[in-house]
C-alpha cells in the first residue's frame, strides 16, 4: 500500500516537473492555488450566513452596496497597477532587477500621493453626503451610514497601496501566494466575526470594521516578509523613484484605466441600480446568486491567473505553440465547469436553504440562471483577454470599453422600465456589454496567433 502511494506521488511530481519552466511554475502555482482558493471559497460562504444573522438581509445590502460606491473610487488608480504588472513582468523577464525596482518604488510614491488626496477630500466631502437617501435606507441611520463609509473608504485608500504586494506576485507568476495572502485575510475576517456574533449585538459599524482591516493587517505583514525576502531587491526606496519612469506606466495604465472604469460601471453599478430600483434585501439576493455560481469562475481564475503573466513572457520569446496549447487547455476546463454549472443550477434553491437557512431569502429561478450564464460567458471572456491585455495588445479593448458601459446601463434600465423585468436584467445587462471578451477579444486573438496580423490587433 505504501508502495502505491509513493507511485502515485511520484507520477504527479513527474508530471508537474515535465515541460517549460514556464509551464512548471504554473502548475506549481495551479495545484498551491486549487487548496487555497477552495479554502478561501469555503469561508467566504461560511461568512455570509454568519454575517447575515449578525445584522440582517436588509443591513447586509447596505453593506454590499455602500462597498459597491467606494470602489467606484479605484479610478485613481488610473491603471497604474495593471500598467506596473506589464513592466515589472517584461523588466524581470529580460533580468533588468533595477529598472523593475524602479517601477515599483514610483508606482508606490505616486500611489501613495493619490490616496492621500482623495482620502482628505472624501475626509471633507463625507460630512454634506445624505447616505439614507443614496441607499434608499431609513433616515435613523444617517449618522452610523456617515461613519460606515469612511471606514470602508479608509480601507480602500490603505488598501490602494498596500495590494501593489499582490500585483508583484501575480507579475512574478506566484499567484498561488497572492491568493494565499487572501486566504490569511478570510480566516483572521472570520475568527473577528465569531467573536462578534458571541460578543455583541448586530452592528453594521463592527461588520464594516472586520471586514475592512483584517485584510490591511495581513497586506502589512507581507510586505514585511516579502520586501525583507524574495523580493528585497525590488524593495521600493525613495532614491529609486523616478518619475520619468512614470510616463510609461501611465501610457499603458491609462488604456487599463479605461478598461477599469468599464469593470466598474458594468459589476459594482449593478448593486446600486438594485439598491434604488428595488431594494436592499434585492441586493442581498444579487450578492448571493453572484457569490453562488462565483465559484465557478474562482476555480477556473485559480489556472487562468498565471497566464497573464506567462504569455508576456511567452510572447517575447515567440513561443506561438505554448500560447495555443494553453488556449486550448482553457476551452476544456470551461466545457468542465460548465457542466458543473450546471449541477449547481438544477440543486440552486436547496442549496440556498441548507446554506442560509430555509426561508431566510428566497431566491427567483431566473435570477439563479441567469447568474450562471453571466459566470460562463465571463469565463470564455476572460481566457482571451488575459491574453491580450499581457502582449499589451489593448488597442480594440481600450475602444470598446468607452462604449460598454453605455451599453450596460442602456440595456439594464431598458429591461428594468420597459419591460418590466426583475433584478436579472443586471446579468443580462453584463452579458450584452462584453461583447469585446466575448466577439472582438477571441476575433483579435485569431488573428494575431493564427493569421500572423499586425496593425490594430497587435497594438
Amino acid at each position: 500500500m505504501k508502495e502505491r502511494i509513493n507511485d502515485i506521488i511520484n507520477f504527479f511530481r513527474k508530471k508537474i516537473n515535465t515541460g517549460q519552466e514556464r509551464s512548471i511554475k504554473a502548475k506549481k502555482n495551479i495545484i498551491g492555488s486549487f487548496f487555497i482558493r477552495g479554502a478561501n471559497i469555503a469561508i467566504s460562504i461560511i461568512m455570509v450566513p454568519l454575517a447575515i444573522n449578525y445584522v440582517n438581509v436588509s443591513q447586509y445590502g447596505i453593506w454590499l452596496t455602500i462597498s459597491s460606491i467606494v470602489v467606484w473610487f479605484s479610478f485613481f488608480d488610473i491603471g497604474l497597477t495593471q500598467g506596473l504588472r506589464n513592466k515589472f513582468a517584461a523588466a524581470v523577464a529580460k533580468g533588468d532587477h533595477e529598472l523593475a525596482q524602479i517601477y515599483v518604488s514610483t508606482t508606490y510614491a505616486i500611489l501613495g500621493i493619490i490616496c492621500s488626496a482623495i482620502w482628505l477630500i472624501f475626509l471633507f466631502v463625507n460630512q454634506y453626503l445624505n447616505w439614507p437617501k443614496i441607499l434608499n435606507s431609513p433616515s435613523s441611520m444617517h449618522r452610523e451610514l456617515s461613519i460606515l463609509a469612511l471606514m470602508v473608504f479608509t480601507y480602500f485608500c490603505l488598501n490602494f497601496v498596500l495590494k501593489i504586494i499582490n500585483i508583484l506576485l501575480i507579475a512574478d507568476q506566484q499567484p498561488a501566494l497572492s491568493s494565499l495572502l487572501a486566504l490569511f485575510g478570510q480566516v483572521f475576517s472570520l475568527i473577528c466575526i465569531f467573536i462578534l456574533v458571541h460578543t455583541t449585538k448586530g452592528s453594521l459599524i463592527y461588520l464594516g470594521a472586520v471586514f475592512c482591516f483584517s485584510p490591511v493587517v495581513i497586506l502589512l505583514i507581507a510586505h514585511m516578509f516579502f520586501f525583507r525576502g524574495g523580493f528585497s531587491r525590488y524593495r521600493p526606496s525613495i532614491s529609486k523613484v523616478q518619475f520619468p519612469y512614470a510616463k510609461s506606466l501611465f501610457n499603458l495604465g491609462v488604456v487599463f484605466f479605461v478598461i477599469q472604469v468599464a469593470g466598474i460601471v458594468q459589476y459594482q453599478t449593478a448593486n446600486i441600480i438594485i439598491a434604488q430600483q428595488f431594494s436592499t434585501a434585492d441586493v442581498t439576493q444579487y450578492n448571493i446568486v453572484y457569490k453562488y455560481f462565483g465559484i465557478t469562475k474562482m476555480g477556473y481564475s485559480i489556472f487562468l491567473l498565471p497566464f497573464w503573466s506567462a504569455c508576456t513572457e511567452a510572447f517575447l520569446k515567440n513561443d506561438i505553440t505554448w500560447i495555443k496549447k494553453s488556449i486550448t487547455k482553457y476551452k476544456q476546463l470551461i466545457a468542465l465547469l460548465f457542466l458543473a454549472g450546471c449541477i449547481m443550477l438544477i440543486f440552486s434553491n436547496r442549496v440556498y436553504d441548507v446554506w442560509l437557512g430555509k426561508g431566510k431569502v428566497n431566491i427567483n429561478f431566473y435570477l439563479s440562471l441567469w447568474g450562471f450564464i453571466y459566470f460562463f460567458t465571463t469565463m470564455i471572456a476572460d481566457t482571451y483577454v488575459s491574453f491580450l491585455n499581457g502582449i499589451n495588445a489593448l488597442r480594440i479593448q481600450f475602444i470598446a470599453c468607452l462604449l460598454s458601459p453605455f451599453v450596460f446601463i442602456g440595456v439594464a434600465f431598458l429591461l428594468l422600465k420597459y419591460f418590466k423585468m426583475g433584478v436579472y436584467s443586471l446579468f443580462i445587462a453584463s452579458i450584452v456589454c462584453n461583447f469585446n471578451g466575448l466577439i472582438l477579444a477571441p476575433l483579435q486573438y485569431h488573428m494575431i496567433i493564427n493569421k500572423k496580423k499586425k496593425g490594430i490587433w497587435i497594438r
